[in-house]
């Protein structure tokens, strides 16, 4: 089982602030160069990335995940020699890491740069893979398309919400199903309703900012994913590498047909 990566604990507490210099990675590929730069805000995934470039980890890893209008994909160090048609996107380094979502801040822009992870049913917490990232391209919404978006991702949070709660009450659904008790399982049920839409209200109907309205209008992104996956960093050079990448032909795993792979990963100035 994966471990959750707590680099405060680990290292020590570390004296971050916004004044830092953010750290900017060049990625080299077989389609062609970009660049990243790391957000100081969240430390967690900004170290983990620093520590694995400096490795060399992602040397010759493959972006194994390719969707038109969405995002390409890579990080899983099982791509370096997999073979054709195998599956793929379930590697990594054996930790997770914790969420840092610093939302509305950060969100899935044209160009974001965010961790990849595992499903809610099996990651309530919404950790990080540990080496897995992608890099949004997206598309461009109207404004009426993120207004019905905003209704539906309410919706999609207030399932979040349950299944989190029914997560977290396991155990005693499980003893009452095994018990057969009907009404204890339906009076559970209630009061996780009740408990959800307690929660919900004191969020409060999900709302996009003028930020990523003007965004998700003009350049476009993934407004679907916000505030669910780690966002930690963006492309600033080299954006038309990634449209490149995103448009190559892909096989029914949406695998690309001819590998698109990192050449290497270096730290710059």
């Amino acid at each position: 089982m994966a471990t959750t990566l707590n680099f405060f604990a680990a290292n020590g507490q570390q004296d971050i602030t916004a004044q830092n210099p953010e750290t900017k990675v060049l990625v080299k590929t077989t389609a062609g160069d970009f660049t990243v730069k790391l957000y100081n805000d969240t430390p967690a995934h900004r170290d983990n990335f620093i520590k694995l470039v400096e490795e060399k980890y992602y040397d010759n890893i493959l972006f194994h995940r390719v969707i038109r209008d969405f995002m390409v994909q890579a990080g899983d160090p099982e791509s370096k020699d997999a073979p054709k048609f195998s599956q793929l996107g379930t590697g990594g380094p054996g930790y997770t890491i914790p969420a840092e979502f610093v939302y509305p801040k950060y969100f899935h822009k044209r160009g974001a740069l965010s961790a990849a992870r595992q499903a809610d049913q099996v990651n309530p917490e919404r950790e990080s893979s540990g080496s897995q990232f992608y890099v949004v391209t997206g598309k461009r919404y109207s404004m009426n398309e993120l207004r019905d978006l905003e209704q539906k991702m309410s919706e999609n949070e207030a399932q979040s919400v349950f299944d989190r709660l029914c997560a977290q009450n396991r155990d005693s659904i499980f003893s009452l199903q095994n018990a057969n008790d009907m009404d204890g399982l339906m009076k559970l049920q209630n009061e996780l309703v009740a408990k959800t839409e307690e929660i919900m209200k004191e969020k409060g109907d999900f709302e996009f900012t003028p930020e990523q309205l003007s965004a998700y209008t003009s350049e476009g992104g993934t407004p679907f994913l916000d505030n669910q996956y780690t966002v930690f960093g963006e492309v600033i050079d080299g954006m038309k590498v990634i449209d490149k990448i995103e448009k190559v032909s892909t096989d029914v795993n949406n695998r690309p047909v001819r590998d698109v792979r990192i050449l290497s990963m270096e730290i710059i100035k």
